[in-house]
């Protein structure tokens, strides 16, 4: 609850700074100083705006994953009770032919037999014979007890997971509810930021602001890169998957403004859907930085790297340990961006290289 009180206060906050900041904007264009420091306010509040989405976006992923879960747990106790119920019946037929049988044969008393001078060896057959009906009889008796225990035991499972998975469903609502505020907070940023960029001029001097903010991130990544022989880098997995599935927008090295070229690629996919690593390897980056909204790097060894731009969220931290095809985050329109997909790039020594020498479909 005070969670949710606090995620509350937090986007009022923002709804009121940017109330604030399109008052300024629609009042007075006076000075490129003083649009320049709208538009910062702007990209500060975006990058608040994105962070709340990707907070509520994970949480939304996690009770997907625990509905799955639930949902299995709940299958593999249906089979499991069907399989009780059938074991029952049969364990229950055994006894009753048991008693059946016990009841046909008679009560045997067994003063009677010696004073009938039966012979010895008979008696003794009689009482062995007797002794292992009647162990019979214990043992399925005990049997149908362990079974219908177990049955119990299932059953109280049962009602347990279906509790769950009500609330999980509940909460799911609330975290969907969640999630379209922030996305709608968000537009309402990206609506006032596109009004502080009017000109072709400003728009290619954010994009080579962009630019450096990666560049930054790329010679980080290359001093936290490890020497590590467990990573085998890329050379030896020619060949990989895309990480996503999706729709080449923007081919790598192809024109993106002025001077500025891609150095990687755009992929147009589905929001939510999933971003997954192309080899082994560990996080060395998990931030929003501008521009390119929430990224992860990954260090392959080998002096080899992965880039994954624009998710919606990121499942994993700056340190984890991650395996080929591992999903890492989910496609989505951060940094700014009006349309879902994924940025995506390859380097090698810091130096960025076409992902098509490596991906393929």
């Amino acid at each position: 609850m005070l969670s949710c009180t606090v995620q509350a206060s937090d986007l009022k906050q923002r709804q009121t700074e940017l109330e604030a900041l399109q008052k300024q904007i629609s009042s007075q264009q006076s000075t490129l100083k003083n649009t320049n420091k709208q538009h910062e306010r702007l990209i500060s509040l975006l990058k608040k705006d994105e962070q709340a989405i990707a907070e509520a976006a994970k949480k939304v992923n996690k009770t997907k994953q625990a509905l799955t879960d639930t949902d299995n747990k709940l299958a593999e106790l249906d089979d499991r009770k069907a399989e009780l119920d059938k074991l029952k019946k049969t364990q229950q037929d055994t006894l009753s032919n048991q008693l059946a049988s016990a009841y046909l044969a008679g009560n045997h008393d067994y003063t009677k037999m010696l004073l009938n001078q039966q012979s010895p060896a008979t008696i003794e057959r009689l009482l062995a014979y007797y002794q292992y009906l009647n162990n019979a009889r214990m043992a399925s008796i005990n049997e149908l007890q362990k079974t219908l225990t177990e049955l119990v035991s299932v059953e109280t499972a049962q009602r347990q997971q279906k509790n769950r998975l009500n609330e999980l469903v509940l909460n799911q609502q609330q975290q969907a509810k969640a999630l379209n505020q922030e996305q709608a907070q968000r537009q309402q940023t990206l609506t006032q930021l596109k009004r502080t960029l009017n000109s072709h001029g400003a728009k290619l001097e954010q994009l080579q602001i962009e630019e450096a903010s990666l560049k930054r991130v790329v010679e980080q990544a290359l001093k936290a890169m490890q020497d590590s022989p467990a990573m085998n880098g890329l050379v030896s997995n020619k060949g990989l998957r895309w990480p996503t599935k999706g729709r080449i927008k923007s081919g790598f090295g192809s024109q993106r403004s002025g001077q500025v070229k891609w150095k990687g690629i755009m992929l147009s996919a589905p929001e939510g859907q999933n971003i997954n690593s192309i080899a082994d390897g560990q996080v060395i980056y998990a931030d929003w930085l501008r521009g390119f909204g929430m990224v992860m790097v990954i260090d392959h060894g080998k002096g080899y790297m992965s880039l994954y731009g624009h998710a919606q969220t990121l499942l994993k931290s700056a340190g984890d340990a991650v395996k080929k095809s591992e999903t890492i985050a989910l496609v989505g329109r951060s940094g700014g961006q009006t349309e879902p997909g994924l940025y995506f790039e390859v380097r090698h020594k810091g130096q960025a290289v076409d992902p098509a020498r490596y991906c393929r479909r």
